[in-house]
């Protein structure tokens, strides 16, 4: 359960930081240097950070009553 509440939490800040830097396009750059930008930031990594946790949470066997 906390695996998926972190990872529930990296999973928002990324796409919330993906979303804001969309106004880079704005200013004549284009997909590919969006993305380049993307991943020279930490804040890119929080979304497929916050995916693999949530996928890992709800894939892997837990031990109930522990």
């Amino acid at each position: 359960m906390f695996l998926l509440l972190i990872g529930f939490g990296f999973a928002v800040t990324g796409g919330i930081s993906w979303i804001v830097y969309l106004n880079i396009m704005t200013f004549g750059s284009n997909v590919a240097g969006y993305l380049l930008f993307m991943s020279s930031r930490l804040e890119g990594y929080f979304l497929i950070g916050g995916v693999v946790f949530i996928i890992l949470a709800i894939f892997l066997p837990h031990k109930r009553g522990e």
